[in-house]
């Protein structure tokens, strides 16, 4: 039996020696593990909400585009571009604009001309951000525009990205 209890008394030893030498993470691990999540963050977090922001764009693109097809089934049956918001189908906009596109973009009043006997008739719309919209923080591509010729423009810091 004395055998038995030095083998027991051995193994108790063992397990306390590896217990309390490993038993957790050093401050000095923690921070260093802290520091490098906290620099993939603050590169990650910024690229996320960048991307997201060029991913609503589409609202606006969309929103867009489909008003200058609007715009042409209206002239292709009246022979004239409209600026009224209900003769273009927005009924719930009231008879007003800006008509909103959804949650990030409105359409602004559009602008347009009758055709004469030398020339045909013209609009131009712009959709800009909403006023309380996270787009508003887009500064790459502030607002977008269209013609009857299907002319695209964009206004902001870098133009020639809003439409690829």
């Amino acid at each position: 039996m004395k055998g038995l209890a030095t083998n027991a008394s051995a193994v108790n030893d063992w397990r306390g020696l590896r217990l309390g030498a490993h038993a957790g993470f050093t401050l000095i691990e923690l921070m260093v593990t802290l520091a490098i999540a906290a620099v993939l963050i603050s590169i990650a977090v910024p690229t996320y909400q960048a991307q997201v922001r060029k991913s609503r764009r589409t609202e606006a693109k969309t929103a867009i585009l489909d008003f200058a097809a609007r715009e042409e089934r209206l002239y292709a049956t009246q022979n004239a571009y409209s600026t009224d918001p209900v003769a273009l189908g927005y009924t719930a906009a009231g008879g007003s604009w800006p008509v909103s596109t959804g949650t990030y973009y409105q359409i602004e009043a559009p602008t347009s001309s009758a055709p004469t006997a030398t020339t045909p008739g013209t609009f131009s719309v712009t959709v800009d951000p909403s006023p309380s919209s996270p787009q508003l923080s887009d500064t790459a591509c502030t607002g977008f525009t269209i013609t009857q010729t299907g002319a695209q423009g964009a206004t902001g810091a870098n133009p020639s990205a809003c439409w690829p």
